[in-house]
């Protein structure tokens, strides 16, 4: 797929009150994809707030594709309510599923974690936008059951993936220089931007620190 993604910072919503706030403030510091995900939630509730922070998030940054975790059915509901597309998990409806569900301008994305599952989904790089691959470090905010990559395993990964590839799991402000230089297309966060005392600030200093890595990257490659 070909659309225009900026994943530098990628804000993966947690639990809390303020959550359409602090996506609101993400799009303003500049992050390009917000995906909605909050668990346990009913359909209708997601539905309800993946639209509230669509309209949230589009009134600051228009340009910020708003993504819903997993439910490609809430996504198909809200594809004319600023919903971008859905970021699907292994055990969620195949890509090509999601694809014909969707439509031909949705983003896809999907998680991966293994060199095996990066390959895997090179096989389906006519229909997936990108992938996530995880965890960075462990977690508490998802337990996927695999190892942590760490920041010296995502070279290989990004060398075998012929999609762009975005580090997730306990990622940081902090990592952001780091995960740029080892070749990463992007950084999904969770708890950093969450936990912010600002969080457009916060998504700021992410997009200043991947680019100056990702420069560095291209220097040395």
């Amino acid at each position: 797929m070909t659309k225009p993604l900026d994943l530098r910072c990628y804000f993966v919503t947690g639990q809390g009150p303020d959550v359409v706030e602090r996506a609101r403030q993400a799009a303003a510091g500049g992050a390009g994809v917000i995906q909605v995900r909050s668990k346990p939630i009913t359909a209708r509730e997601l539905y309800a707030l993946s639209r509230a922070v669509a309209e949230a998030v589009h009134s600051v940054n228009p340009q910020t594709h708003v993504l819903i975790d997993d439910r490609a059915d809430v996504a198909a509901a809200l594809r004319h309510e600023g919903i971008s597309g859905v970021h699907v998990g292994q055990d969620d409806l195949d890509v090509r599923v999601v694809r014909e569900l969707l439509g031909p301008d949705a983003i896809i994305g999907l998680t991966t974690g293994t060199l095996e599952l990066v390959q895997a989904a090179n096989e389906h790089k006519d229909v997936i936008d990108y992938i996530g691959c995880g965890p960075f470090r462990a977690t508490p905010t998802k337990d996927s059951g695999r190892a942590p990559i760490g920041l010296d395993g995502y070279p290989e990964l990004v060398a075998a993936s012929e999609l762009p590839l975005v580090a997730i799991g306990d990622v940081t402000a902090d990592d952001a220089y780091d995960l740029a230089r080892a070749g990463v297309d992007g950084l999904a966060i969770v708890r950093g931007i969450m936990h912010a005392d600002d969080a457009k600030a916060y998504c700021e200093r992410v997009i200043a620190e991947f680019d100056r890595g990702a420069q560095d990257h291209a220097a040395t490659s």
